[in-house]
């Protein structure tokens, strides 16, 4: 009886990469951490500086308890009217003095309150100077006219406590903050990366296991 098998074939040589993805692989790793901080630096800089400055202004109001009245009352009704401040009743009105539409009101105007006292804050915000200031100015005095119509049922009035001045600097950031954020954020971007790829590294080092063939059997005969 006569046994032969076969012998199994060699094994494909490996795929031949591409000269520019051999070339990536063989960069230093800490090559991402200085790529993500220059790519984050540049783009976030770019962007600063193509961003026009942003300048911001804010007036004052405070409301006051009348001779029938109560602080505690005067702060609830700071609160409301904080709350309306940006409300199109007031700000029509304030259009006019502002010499912006409405809309451009609403965007650029906002208002705070305090917990602790009966003030109200109307900060505006525009790429010109002078035009934040009128807006707070014109929200403020029409917020004002507004709340003083109602001080005979509210008991409160609201009083001009400071005048919205032109900002000298403006209140967005520098290009070179910008700049700063962003190469902080392509720095952690590319640690990041640069713990995932030992990892990726290691798992495509890792080839399967080639199982010898079998060895060919010797040729045996007997007599049964």
């Amino acid at each position: 009886m006569t046994s032969t098998t076969s012998k199994a074939a060699p094994p494909a040589p490996p795929a031949q990469r591409h000269p520019a993805l051999r070339r990536l692989k063989a960069l230093p790793p800490w090559s991402l951490l200085v790529a993500g901080t220059l790519a984050g630096g540049l783009a976030a800089g770019t962007y600063g500086a193509l961003t026009p400055p942003a300048y911001s202004a804010t007036a004052y109001v405070i409301a006051v308890p009348t001779a029938t009245s109560d602080p505690q009352t005067a702060l609830g009704f700071a609160q409301a009217y904080g709350r309306v401040a940006t409300q199109p009743a007031v700000l029509g009105d304030a259009q006019v003095r502002a010499g912006v539409p409405v809309r451009t009101l609403r965007e650029s105007v906002r208002s705070a309150t305090s917990p602790d006292a009966p003030m109200l804050a109307v900060t505006a915000t525009s790429a010109r100077a002078g035009l934040a200031a009128d807006m707070a100015n014109a929200v403020a005095r029409s917020l004002t006219r507004h709340a003083n119509d109602a001080k005979r049922a509210t008991h409160v009035e609201l009083l001009p406590f400071s005048r919205a001045v032109r900002p000298t600097e403006p209140s967005s950031a520098s290009p070179a903050l910008t700049g700063l954020v962003g190469a902080s954020a392509g720095g952690l971007l590319g640690g990041l990366a640069l713990l995932v790829r030992p990892r990726r590294a290691a798992a495509e080092g890792v080839r399967p296991a080639t199982v010898p063939g079998p060895a060919p059997a010797a040729d045996a005969q007997g007599q049964l």
